[in-house]
């Protein structure tokens, strides 16, 4: 989510059309993340003479915008590390009406897609044939902020307060948040519709306002205080974890058909696909400026200081994995069915009527793309990874 979606979006088909190229076309080589290098040579090229195999086609539906959310997605394919497991990649850009995880449901048009995980069991309650086969994200980037005059410094401190949310699912853990803490979302706070930008906050309209930590806390911290003339600095705000408070769901995963992974050779492509993809996210651990640049290059227009904000951000979601990455843990997908199947809104209405049935995840492909990634003496946990310090600038500049 973020406010400059708007005009963003104009520019994001550039961008996609520069991801849409056959990934064969970039090379590099791997490192970062306390790894060593990366495989030295393409699964495509020629060995004893062999004929070259045919790259296998493959489409990543986005969930946003071309942003450093995805980074690793987009840094595989401008280091190369797509071609080099005999992949052709077009990574897609999402739109505001764009629902991710049904572009993989049967006759869709990705291969595989990255969408939060009670939005995509929502989906396939009522019917989409999908399977979450990696889990990225092992922390919730949501946050509620408020500025320090408010004094919310606990869920209980909502109470007659104006808050807000941006809905379409997005809400829950607020919600599940307030309702462990002995609020009614109904009648105790005042819920207001938040659009994807921080404008009402900054106005002083919202006193307490949705946020990821990735995006928009930091176009806080990029906007300028009145009072001081300067940016606003954290020790300007409150902020709301819910990953503390205990209500927190998994987040970006990757998911794909569930039919199709019955076929040995999606299977295959499977394995291929997430090799890449976890390799770019460990690259990305350890060169986050140069996985910024690779966005910004990939078509964002977003500010390098925010995109490098981004980056940091989002790798403190996903390392360490101590199961390695894209590993779901049991505790935390079950803790997200339960909050997603109890939690009510201020209509009544709860994510899920009630545990997913069937093959709601795997991480036996994932498991193969670990043991993949362990040969080529990557750390697939993230034991090494050390976040960096990021001074943001002036509108993200």
């Amino acid at each position: 989510m973020n406010r400059f979606h708007r005009r963003v979006l104009g520019v994001t088909t550039a961008g996609a059309a520069a991801l849409t190229l056959a990934a064969c076309s970039s090379s590099g080589t791997s490192g970062g993340g306390g790894g060593g290098g990366s495989s030295s040579s393409s699964s495509s090229s020629s060995s004893a003479g062999a004929p070259a195999a045919k790259p296998v086609n493959v489409t990543l539906q986005l969930q946003w915008v071309t942003q450093a959310q995805f980074a690793g997605y987009i840094a595989a394919y401008a280091k190369g590390f797509y071609t080099q497991q005999g992949i052709n990649i077009k990574i897609v850009p999402a739109g505001t009406d764009t629902v991710p995880q049904t572009t993989v449901d049967d006759g869709g048009s990705a291969d595989f897609a990255i969408a939060w995980v009670p939005k995509a069991l929502q989906s396939r309650q009522k019917g989409a044939n999908i399977t979450d086969v990696g889990q990225v994200f092992q922390k919730s980037g949501t946050r509620q902020i408020s500025f320090k005059k408010n004094n919310i410094t606990s869920v209980a401190d909502l109470k007659g307060k104006t808050v807000g949310d941006w809905g379409f699912g997005n809400e829950y853990e607020l919600f599940a948040g307030m309702t462990k803490d002995g609020l009614n979302p109904g009648s105790d706070v005042k819920i207001v519709q938040q659009q994807f930008d921080m404008n009402a906050f900054l106005a002083g309209d919202i006193d307490a306002a949705q946020a990821m930590v990735y995006n928009e806390y930091a176009q806080v911290l990029e906007a300028k205080n009145p009072a001081t003339g300067k940016l606003y600095q954290p020790s300007d705000l409150n902020v709301l974890n819910w990953n503390d408070v205990g209500t927190a769901m998994l987040q970006d995963a990757v998911w794909a058909n569930t039919t199709k992974l019955q076929d040995p050779a999606f299977q295959a492509t499977t394995v291929k696909f997430l090799t890449a993809s976890y390799e770019g996210w460990i690259y990305c651990a350890g060169h986050p400026s140069e996985c910024r640049d690779d966005v910004v290059k990939a078509g964002s227009k977003l500010g390098a200081s925010h995109q490098l904000w981004q980056t940091n951000e989002v790798n403190k979601l996903i390392w360490p994995s101590p199961q390695g990455i894209g590993m779901v843990d049991k505790t935390a997908w079950d803790r997200t069915v339960s909050i997603a199947s109890q939690t009510k809104n201020k209509d009544g209405q709860t994510v899920l009527t009630g545990a997913p049935t069937g093959e709601a995840y795997t991480n036996a492909f994932t498991e193969k793309a670990l043991a993949k990634l362990k040969k080529m003496g990557l750390d697939t946990t993230g034991a090494n990874f050390k976040p960096i310090t990021v001074t943001l600038k002036a509108g993200g500049a």
